[in-house]
């Protein structure tokens, strides 16, 4: 298990967990991020991180996806 931010471009992974708060777990929760999921690191810009999930592609800051934790990825 890592953080997403830690997972290499054009990766894979599996959300495992998403750690913060309820208000930030439903946050991301309505982005897609839940548990089982998968997820796809498409780019990093600029200190973000442009992700593929489910059907769309959404761009967090580092800050947001060292919350969500994966596995099944390589770092």
């Amino acid at each position: 298990m890592m953080p997403l931010s830690m997972v290499k471009t054009g990766m894979p992974g599996t959300i495992y967990k998403i750690n913060g708060r309820d208000h930030t777990r439903r946050f991301l929760e309505g982005l897609g991020f839940v548990e089982g999921e998968r997820v796809t690191v498409v780019s990093e810009l600029g200190g973000n991180l442009i992700l593929q999930v489910k059907d769309a592609r959404v761009a967090l800051d580092r800050s947001m996806a060292n919350r969500i934790w994966v596995e099944d990825a390589v770092g």
